[in-house]
């Protein structure tokens, strides 16, 4: 079902969120196949910094533009999707903590997702695809492994403000495609690991920066897929030009560890952070019985214990798409943090 790569020469492809990890990693793989690179940024005084992070070759900085563009803000958009063939939106708020409210994310996530698909649709641009999460999926009433036929139910108590901002976001985006036409297309990753391209670092890779930092001495019964931001940005590349990825969702993920596992991986292929790294784990009852003090352990009390496995055979079967194994972006993700000297040195 997998189609041949198009001629990329001269073809232009927006990516909301070129800041971020996974946005820089679908750019500078883009760059690498030849496309012309248009990032959108909400602040111009960014761009060195991408550009810098990004760039492999002298070349690619001829192929890389930016634009200003705000997704709490219609302006910019319209001029940021002139020209372009496709659009890969990845930017989305991705929070550490709880938000006091939380419209805070929901509302720049669902409205940011409707302004890019609307300049989408009115510059008619061949396709968008749109970065969702396993959060919209893996939280309702479905049962592991979860396929891209589950959802979130964003009314349960299950459904904290980051997953309701990813349902509810790529709910609205479904919709807006079936009512306009618009060619969409979703990837629903993991939790995203692998090689940064700077020294920033987000969420998910501030979770292996605790472990290694000897941060957090034991770890919740909780789990999640696995995913290396390689192999993210190339099933968010292979969905923007296979046919057959038009009006489908595709989860991009690997095996499920529990976060003892993941300190586990570490101990192996970094016997030196082995000291620092987690021992044991949180029981349960203390993780429910700090809830309604630590936003923290509310974002994970009603998944302790529970298997939040998926299947991403569709992705394989469609897009070809082939992931390195997950231990592989655990491990890349600590040499990451090693190396920009993001942990300390043994």
């Amino acid at each position: 079902m997998h189609s041949e790569p198009e001629e990329s020469r001269g073809i232009t492809v927006l990516v909301t969120g070129i800041g971020g990890f996974l946005g820089g990693h679908i750019a500078r793989q883009l760059l690498a196949k030849g496309y012309t690179v248009r990032g959108s940024v909400r602040r111009m005084s960014n761009r060195d910094r991408i550009e810098k992070q990004i760039c492999a070759r002298s070349t690619d900085l001829e192929a890389l533009h930016f634009v200003e563009a705000d997704l709490r803000s219609d302006n910019g958009w319209d001029a940021a999707v002139a020209g372009c063939r496709y659009v890969i939106h990845a930017a989305s708020p991705f929070p550490a903590a709880l938000p006091s409210d939380e419209n805070e994310l929901i509302r720049p996530a669902r409205d940011g997702a409707i302004r890019v698909l609307r300049a989408a649709q009115r510059a008619s641009v061949t396709r968008v695809v749109l970065t969702s999460s396993i959060a919209a999926t893996n939280h309702g009433s479905g049962q592991a492994p979860y396929t891209e036929e589950n959802w979130t139910d964003p009314t349960s108590k299950r459904a904290t403000p980051y997953y309701k901002s990813k349902t509810l976001a790529e709910r609205a985006a479904w919709a807006f495609a079936a009512e306009t036409g618009l060619d969409l297309a979703v990837i629903n990753p993991g939790i995203i690991f692998g090689p940064l391209l700077g020294p920033d670092y987000g969420t998910s890779i501030g979770l292996i920066q605790q472990m290694m930092s000897g941060k957090l001495k034991r770890v919740p019964r909780f789990g999640i897929a696995v995913v290396d931001v390689r192999d993210v940005a190339d099933a968010h590349i292979e969905a923007m030009t296979c046919a057959a990825a038009s009006g489908q969702r595709f989860i991009a993920a690997g095996a499920f560890f529990w976060m003892r596992d993941i300190a586990a991986v570490l101990a192996r292929s970094f016997p030196n952070y082995a000291p620092a790294l987690p021992s044991g784990e949180v029981p349960n009852w203390m993780i429910k019985a700090m809830a309604p003090f630590s936003a923290r352990s509310r974002m994970i009390v009603h998944e302790l214990d529970l298997d939040l496995s998926i299947s991403a055979a569709k992705a394989t079967r469609v897009l070809n798409w082939q992931p390195r194994p997950a231990e592989e972006a655990i491990r890349a993700s600590a040499q990451s943090l090693i190396d920009h000297g993001l942990v300390a040195t043994f």
